[in-house]
C-alpha cells in the first residue's frame, strides 16, 4: 500500500495537548499550500473543482482563509517564515493593474467573505502585512476595502464581514463612513433569539454557524472593540456555552448538522474564540478540553489529499455533500480553531490542566431554540430534531430535517432522487407513490417541545399529513408517526448508518418488523413497536459516499405499504459503538408510548420551537 489516507492528514501523530502542538498543527496544515501560491502570491489555487463564484474569488479564498489561523500565530509571536507572501499578495491582489488582481466587488460577492479574514489580519498583525507595503500599495488596499463595503451584504452572518473590514480601516487610520458599521451592528441584533442563541439570518435554521460565525465574530469584536455591543457578545457567549457543550461527545466529536460541514474543526472555533476574548464561559480547563479534544478527533480521519491539502468533505473527500459555494479553498475556514495561538503561553487556557466537564451532563437536555433533544447514548450524542429547514441548498433536507443526528454516525445525503429502493433514509421517513420517486420531511407546519418530547406536523405530499413525536429512551429513541393519506403509499424508515466493511464481514439481519447490522465496532437496529400496518426489515447497503463520516455504510430500515386513511407507525431506534449490543440493549426495547398521552403533553406543556418562528424560505 503506497498511500494511507489517514497519514496524509496534517494532524496525524500530533498529540495536540500544548500551545507548541497547536502551533505545529497550524504550520503542518499551511505548508502544503505553499506549492499552490501564484507567482505574485495573490492567488492560491488548490484544484480544478469550481464553486458558483468566479475563479479569482476562489483563488482569493485560498489566499485569505489561512489567515484565520496565521494572524493569531503572528499576534502570539509564533514563528512563521512566509509573511512576505501575504504582504506581496495583498498588494498585488488589490492592484487593478496587476495580472493577479482579485477583481472588484460589484454587488453581493464571495470576495466580501474573504475580506473579513484580511480585515482581521490587518487589525491583528499590521506589522506583518501592512507596514511592509509602500504608499501606493497601501492606497490600493484602502481603496479596495472601501469600495467593497458600499455594497449590501447578505442578511445573515455576512454582516460581520463589513464590520471586520471597518475595524481594519479604523486601525489603519482610514477615513470612512462609520454609520454603516453601526447599521450592521444593529441589524445583527435582529437575529438574536435569547439565552445566547441566534439565527443565521431570518430563516428557520440554527446550526454550527451560530458558534463558528455569530459568536466567533462577536467574541473577536469584543476583544478588538470596547463598546456596548462587545459587552453583549461576551454575555451571550457565556449563556451559549452552557448549551453548546452538550453538542460534543466524550471523544471530541460534535453533532454533524447543517450546511458548511467541510469547515470541519471550525466547530471548535467557539471554544477558541472564548480563549482569544478571555471569556471564561466555563472553567478554562473545560474550555481547553472541548477545544483540543475536538481537534484530536480529526487526527485519524482521511480529510486531506495525498499532498496534505484539505479536501472538500467532512470525514473524507466528498463533493456530493458539499455546497455550491464550496471551492477548494473553503475547508481552510477550519483554521478558525487556532485563535488561542494569539494569547500568551501563561494564559489560564494554556496553563490549566485539561479536564472534561466535572459533572456528567444530564442524559437528556432539551434545547428549545434549535428544536433539539440532546441525548447521550454510550459514547455517542444524539440530537433528536424538529423545526429546522433549508430549502435553498443541495441536500438541505438531509442536513436539517432528519429526525436524529449523531456525533458517531453523522447523517447521509441521498445520491439519486429516483432511487426509493436504494436510498439510505437514515433517520427519515420516506413516502413513494410509484416505487421510484419519494418524498421526505422538508419543512414543518408546526414544531413544539414539551418536556423531553418533540412534536412536528408536516406534509410530504399535498394530500398527506404526518404528525411525528420523538422521544428519548436512552440508549434508544422512539418515533411515533400518525399519517393521514388520501391514497395508498409505500413507506420506508431508517435507523442510523454504521460503517460497512469489505468482504461482507458484517452481520446483517432482517425480519418482520425488525432489522439490524453489526459492524466491526458498531451495532445499529430499528424495531417496529406495534404499528397499525406490517413492515418488513431491511439491512440496506447504502450507496457509497452518502454518509458524511464514513464512505460505505449499512442502514437498518423498515419498509411497507400504508392504505388510504389513518396509519400509526411506532418505531424504536438503537445504535451503539458496541457490537455486543445485539445481546444486551437490543433485547430490552422501550415500550410503545400512548399517543393520547403524547397529545396531551404537547397540548398542555408544548412550546413552539424557536427555529420555526422565523418566516421560513420559499422553495
Amino acid at each position: 500500500m503506497t498511500y494511507d489516507p489517514a497519514s496524509a492528514n496534517p494532524l496525524a501523530g500530533n498529540p495536540l495537548e500544548t500551545r507548541a502542538d497547536m502551533s505545529r498543527a497550524l504550520l503542518d496544515l499551511f505548508d502544503p499550500l505553499l506549492a499552490c501560491f501564484s507567482k505574485g502570491n495573490a492567488r492560491v489555487r488548490l484544484s480544478g473543482a469550481a464553486a458558483h463564484f468566479d475563479r479569482a474569488a476562489a483563488d482569493l479564498e485560498g489566499f485569505a482563509r489561512p489567515l484565520w489561523g496565521l494572524a493569531p500565530l503572528g499576534a502570539g509571536n509564533g514563528d512563521f517564515a512566509h509573511w512576505h507572501r501575504f504582504a506581496e499578495g495583498l498588494a498585488n491582489g488589490t492592484d487593478p493593474a496587476h495580472p493577479e488582481y482579485w477583481g472588484a466587488v460589484n454587488g453581493r460577492d464571495q470576495r466580501m467573505v474573504e475580506l473579513a479574514a484580511l480585515g482581521f489580519a490587518l487589525a491583528l498583525v499590521p506589522e506583518k502585512i501592512w507596514e511592509p507595503l509602500d504608499t501606493r500599495a497601501r492606497s490600493n488596499v484602502i481603496a479596495y476595502l472601501k469600495h467593497a463595503r458600499q455594497f449590501d451584504y447578505a442578511d445573515n452572518n455576512w454582516k460581520f464581514f463589513r464590520i471586520f473590514v471597518d475595524i481594519a480601516l479604523d486601525r489603519l487610520g482610514a477615513d470612512f463612513d462609520r454609520s454603516l458599521t453601526r447599521q450592521y451592528l444593529e441589524e445583527l441584533e435582529g437575529f438574536y433569539i435569547g439565552d445566547g442563541w441566534y439565527r443565521d439570518g431570518n430563516v428557520r435554521r440554527i446550526d454550527h454557524y451560530i458558534p463558528f460565525a455569530m459568536h466567533f465574530y462577536g467574541l473577536i469584536y469584543s476583544k478588538l472593540v470596547d463598546d456596548d455591543y462587545a459587552k453583549r457578545y461576551r454575555e451571550r457567549a457565556i449563556l451559549f456555552a452552557r448549551d453548546f457543550r452538550h453538542w460534543f461527545a466524550a471523544d471530541g466529536a460534535t453533532i454533524p448538522f447543517g450546511r458548511s460541514l467541510t469547515y470541519r474543526f471550525a466547530c471548535a472555533g467557539f471554544w477558541s474564540a472564548l480563549a482569544f476574548a478571555d471569556v471564561e464561559a466555563l472553567p478554562w480547563r473545560e474550555v481547553k478540553h472541548l477545544c483540543l479534544q475536538h481537534l484530536r478527533w480529526w487526527r485519524d480521519k482521511p480529510i486531506a489529499d495525498r499532498d496534505g491539502v484539505l479536501s472538500i468533505g467532512f470525514g473524507y473527500p466528498n463533493l456530493l455533500m458539499s455546497e455550491s459555494y464550496n471551492s477548494a479553498g473553503s475547508p481552510y475556514w477550519a483554521l478558525k480553531a487556532f485563535l488561542p495561538l494569539a494569547i500568551a503561553e501563561d494564559h489560564p487556557f494554556w496553563t490549566s490542566e485539561e479536564k472534561a466537564p466535572e459533572k456528567a451532563p444530564p442524559e437528556v437536555v432539551p434545547q428549545r431554540h434549535p428544536g433539539m433533544m440532546m441525548m447521550r447514548a454510550g459514547g455517542d450524542v444524539v440530537a433528536l430534531s424538529s423545526g429546522q429547514e433549508n430549502l435553498q441548498m443541495r441536500f438541505g433536507t438531509e442536513k436539517y430535517a432528519k429526525f436524529a443526528y449523531s456525533t458517531r454516525y453523522g447523517f447521509s445525503v441521498e445520491s439519486d432522487e429516483r432511487g426509493f429502493a436504494l436510498a439510505a433514509f437514515d433517520s427519515m421517513l420516506a413516502f413513494s407513490d410509484d416505487g421510484l420517486h419519494y418524498r421526505v420531511r422538508e419543512t414543518n407546519e408546526e414544531a413544539r417541545l414539551a418536556g423531553d418530547v418533540l412534536y412536528a406536523k408536516w406534509s410530504p405530499f399535498p394530500d398527506v399529513s404526518v404528525e411525528s413525536w420523538l422521544a428519548p429512551a436512552a440508549p434508544w429513541h422512539i418515533r411515533l408517526h400518525r399519517i393521514r393519506a388520501a391514497r395508498p403509499l409505500r413507506v420506508a424508515e431508517g435507523g442510523f448508518a454504521i460503517a460497512r466493511r469489505d468482504f461482507e464481514l458484517d452481520t446483517l439481519s432482517a425480519s418482520d418488523g425488525a432489522a439490524y447490522a453489526i459492524g466491526e465496532a458498531d451495532f445499529s437496529g430499528i424495531l417496529d413497536l406495534g404499528s397499525s400496518v406490517d413492515r418488513a426489515g431491511l439491512a440496506q447497503k447504502a450507496q457509497p459516499n452518502t454518509n458524511v463520516i464514513v464512505a460505505k455504510t449499512i442502514v437498518p430500515q423498515l419498509r411497507g405499504q400504508i392504505p388510504a386513511g389513518e396509519t400509526i407507525l411506532v418505531t424504536a431506534v438503537l445504535a451503539l459503538g458496541d457490537p455486543a449490543a445485539v445481546a444486551s440493549a437490543w433485547t430490552r426495547p422501550p415500550k410503545a408510548p400512548d399517543i393520547a398521552a403524547l397529545e396531551a403533553l404537547v397540548r398542555e406543556k408544548g412550546v413552539t420551537v424557536s427555529a420555526i418562528e422565523a418566516p421560513g424560505q420559499m422553495p
